[in-house]
This record gives structure tokens, sequence and C-alpha cells, in this order.
């Protein structure tokens, strides 16, 4: 195997893909156009409503009322709609030791690809580990910073945030876990973990659940997540 071969055999990347004169191979551009559809449908498309109702999940919205203002102004993705506040202080759990928290963020695909393997696999996860969740919550358009508007509300112990990666021309259902001890307003990064890249050409959906409970049960021991992680 050559070099080139080898290089490529190794990574996903557009790497040594070749042109005819000035331009493009019409296999490459073609490719090339694809993955760009697809990942423009990844941030325009919505979690259908089957999966959210096989899944049992609580529904909240964000303050971005359409995916054109969540792309505008995102700041309206880190906060919840009055209604939808009043709604999870009614029917949530409070202080739970574990919240956890889904949303379709900038690529609703990746909850439909992945949901289904690393949602049972984080339960059976946390079970197995002594752990209890609260009420699983979906919130449509919202940013990462909803986590801490949660932890407002429910005062959970740690939170786990499973929301749809920025889509790339590798993939378009690329997915984030975001974690937190104690989420609250003012939190910043520097607070939070994060285990990025979970699809099946990263790391495996169930896998990926499996991992996410063991890194939770640690950052309860720890009390703390983030820089000071440990």
């Amino acid at each position: 195997m050559d070099e080139l071969a080898r290089m490529k055999a190794l990574t996903p990347a557009r790497i040594g893909v070749s042109r005819s004169g000035t331009r493009p191979l019409t296999s490459e551009l073609l490719t090339f156009r694809w993955d760009h559809a697809s990942s423009v449908d990844a941030v325009q498309s919505e979690v259908s409503s089957s999966l959210l109702a096989e899944m049992g999940w609580l529904i909240a919205d964000s303050r971005a009322e359409t995916k054109d203002m969540y792309l505008k102004r995102p700041q309206l993705g880190r906060v919840l709609k009055p209604d939808s506040m009043q709604e999870l202080l009614a029917k949530c759990q409070q202080a739970p030791q574990v919240q956890i928290v889904v949303s379709d963020g900038l690529s609703a695909n990746s909850i439909e690809a992945n949901m289904r393997d690393l949602y049972p696999a984080l339960l059976d996860s946390l079970r197995l580990r002594g752990l209890s969740a609260g009420t699983t919550i979906y919130v449509n358009r919202g940013r990462v910073g909803c986590m801490d508007a949660i932890g407002d509300l429910l005062n959970p112990e740690c939170l786990v945030l499973l929301i749809g990666e920025r889509p790339g021309l590798v993939t378009a259902e690329s997915l984030s876990a975001y974690m937190c001890y104690k989420p609250r307003t003012g939190r910043t990064d520097s607070d939070r973990m994060v285990i990025s890249n979970i699809h099946r050409g990263g790391t495996p959906a169930m896998e990926a659940g499996a991992y996410i409970g063991g890194m939770l049960e640690e950052i309860l021991k720890q009390q703390t997540s983030g820089i000071d992680f440990k």
C-alpha cells in the first residue's frame, strides 16, 4: 500500500481527492455536495414526533421559537419559555441525583441516529452504579447553556445534556454529552465536561452511554466537574 492510500485508510477527511485540470473530479464534487446537503438538512430538520413519543421524554421549548431565530440569536436557546419552566416545576422530580436532558441542538439527525442505543445504555449504566435519574427532558432548539437554566429550576446534583453537534462534511449525525456538577446560572464552559463525536464512525452510541454513566459517577464522587476534575 502506498503512503497516500495508507493515509486515506486512516481518516475520513478529504485528502488526495485529485483534480481534472483546474476542477475537482465529478465524483468528488458530487460527494461533497451530497455531504453538504446532509449537513444543511441536519441543522434545519426537527426530531420526529414518533421518536419523542417512543422515548416518553417531557418536552420543553427554548425561547427560540423558530429554527431561524435559533441560528441568529443563540442566547434564546439557552433559556426556556415561561410555560415550559412552569411545566418542569410541576412535573419533574426536584433535586435528582442525575438529571438527563436531550436537545436537537444543531443536528436533529444525531438524535434520530443515536438515541435509541445511547439512552437505554446510559440508564443501564446509571442503575449498575446505583445512581438515580430524575425526569428526562427534551428541549426543542436548545443550546448548551440551557443546562444552567434547568439547573436553576430543578437543583440536580449533576446534569448531562445530550445534544446534536454542528454537522460537518464527515458526518451529520454526531452527538455530544455535556456534563456539569450542580449546574446553575453563571457556570461557564470551564465548569463543564464533554464527550464529543458520538456516532457510528466515532464513539458508538451504546459504548458512549456506558462511558457517560462512569463519568457521572466520578463527578458525583469528586463533587466537581470541568477544569477542577481530577
